[in-house]
């Protein structure tokens, strides 16, 4: 698969929104949504070998795929309540992402529980026995321990060489679980639209879908207003916690996850940085934990909350206070050296679309995905979670299939590598500094190039991140970034940190008016 083969960028857009409006066969499926759930779905199709157009109203990865906390994760919160099924459909799409799709973007992150005075025996032992359970699904999702290690028990020493600013009174050592992590979120989206885009798939952002059925919908080009029918022979909705807008029937229920970006600095401590995710038993609750991520940019992500959000979607949702001060006073408690609003970097929050199932809290809802039939033939995937993203795809798409009775090759997508990817001895070989091949695999070196013999393109453009001149020129080039806040929000995550992205905003001015 060559670069050229799967780039998005303006000029595409704008020739394959000319040939939809021509007059011509209906394409064989509409996508509606360009999140993680949408982009699988687009992938999926455009691999068994059917035509597919994803239409998203505004950019890859602009709802809640973007606002996770970048794990991968195996599903022990589900085993823990009993959702078996969840939980191993979690830690084998894990495992696919970790040694077969994904290998570049998501990487083996240990997880540490530190064991301190407030923490009991009995409590301390239902998660060690919580971290043995969630061997054993590794093992029967196939995961090797060279890919995840075993959990076991730290010493006190090794709690803080993972985590120094742990508090070290009475510190009894800790338990550590291995599990997956992302680079980026929103780079997970990008690859997987490219990948589908690499199999003829049309990816359309600022792409609005109005009066969805099962047979077609109207879509506008919000660059220019424009609009016009497509006729598809089917239609899955993959507009995540808007898609209740496009269909009757469907109740929502979505509840809001908020982190914290915080610099790694507030994590620095006598034996070095934050090189694990630290784990926060919450007071009170058997089966939830505040992490402490370290993340790109020498930045720790803090979360996450699971509150009800009841009303309109916002575009961006906005964390609430009392989450803020949850998060910090939660993550404090196995802090030597509290955490106060002024460490704060920035803030995000997202919605998770899920269905209502009528129990009390958003917190004790079913993560389990829903695909949905319409009388009319659209089709509607919901719920699940980001780690689950290629199996709701899947179902989606057999879904479509099965009521539109078309019959094509089966699903490719459990051992089709993303755009970027290779076995992992191959990535260690590439040339490229380990930042870039982190996030684009085997494309880094076509992101060097991007400087063409120019030095300056290959330092940061701002302080407080190492993004460069160079990835804004290649988003634009072969990423579909169309503006200022394609390059900061999403291609990178310069965003998350305020200060940061107005610092940024004259280098991705710069790249844009390069492109013209």
């Amino acid at each position: 698969m060559t670069v050229a083969h799967s780039s998005l960028n303006a000029r595409r857009r704008a020739r394959e929104l000319a040939e939809l409006r021509a007059p011509g066969r209906p394409v064989d499926l509409l996508v509606i949504g360009g999140g993680v759930t949408g982009a699988g779905v687009a992938l999926d199709a455009a691999a068994r070998g059917l035509t597919v157009v994803l239409a998203e109203k505004h950019d890859l990865g602009f709802g809640t795929s973007r606002w996770s906390s970048k794990l991968v994760h195996g599903g022990l919160r589900y085993l823990a309540s009993g959702s078996v099924g969840i939980a191993r459909e979690s830690a084998v799409e894990r495992g696919i992402l970790l040694q077969r799709t994904a290998p570049h973007l998501v990487h083996a992150l240990p997880q540490i529980v530190p064991l301190l005075p407030r923490t009991k025996l009995a409590d301390a032992a239902l998660v060690r026995a919580g971290f043995l359970a969630g061997d054993l699904l590794r093992i029967t999702a196939r995961t090797p321990a060279t890919t995840l290690p075993r959990s076991r028990r730290l010493t006190a020493a090794e709690v803080l060489r993972y985590a120094p600013t742990v508090r070290s009174a009475g510190l009894r050592g800790g338990l550590v679980f291995w599990d997956g992590q992302l680079v980026d979120d929103a780079r997970l989206v990008v690859a997987l639209a490219r990948t589908a885009a690499s199999f003829g798939a049309r990816v359309l952002t600022r792409c609005e879908v109005s009066q969805a059925t099962g047979s077609g919908a109207t879509l506008t080009d919000r660059l220019t207003g424009e609009s016009f029918d497509l006729s598809a022979r089917m239609v899955i909705n993959a507009a995540g916690v808007w898609a209740g807008e496009l269909t009757d029937g469907l109740t929502l229920r979505p509840s809001r996850g908020t982190h914290l970006v915080l610099p790694q600095s507030a994590f620095t401590g006598p034996t070095g940085a934050l090189n694990a995710g630290l784990t926060v038993p919450v007071p009170g609750e058997t089966n939830r934990f505040v992490f402490a991520l370290p993340a790109p940019d020498d930045r720790v992500y803090v979360g996450l909350t699971d509150e009800a959000a009841p009303g309109p979607i916002p575009d961006v949702p906005q964390p609430a206070e009392t989450e803020i001060d949850f998060l910090l006073e939660t993550i404090n408690s196995a802090l030597r050296t509290p955490l106060t609003r002024a460490d704060l970097l920035g803030t995000f929050a997202g919605l998770r679309p899920l269905l209502d199932d009528g129990t009390g809290r958003t917190a004790d809802v079913s993560r389990k995905h829903a695909v949905l039939t319409a009388r009319d033939g659209l089709v509607t995937v919901v719920g699940g979670k980001l780690t689950t993203y290629r199996q709701m795809a899947e179902d989606a798409v057999d879904a479509a299939l099965t009521r539109a009775r078309i019959t094509v090759r089966p699903c490719r997508t459990r051992t089709l590598p993303l755009v970027g990817a290779a076995p992992r001895p191959d990535l260690d070989l590439i040339a490229a500094p380990l930042r870039l091949v982190r996030r684009y695999g085997t494309e880094a070196p076509a992101v060097l190039a991007e400087a063409a013999g120019d030095p300056a393109a290959l330092t940061p453009i701002a302080p407080g991140t190492d993004t460069t001149l160079a990835e804004l020129r290649y988003a634009i080039r072969h990423e579909g970034a169309l503006d200022t806040a394609d390059l900061l929000d999403r291609r990178t995550r310069t965003g998350l940190a305020p200060t940061t992205r107005a610092a940024a905003m004259p280098a991705a001015e710069q790249a844009l008016a390069e492109a013209e």
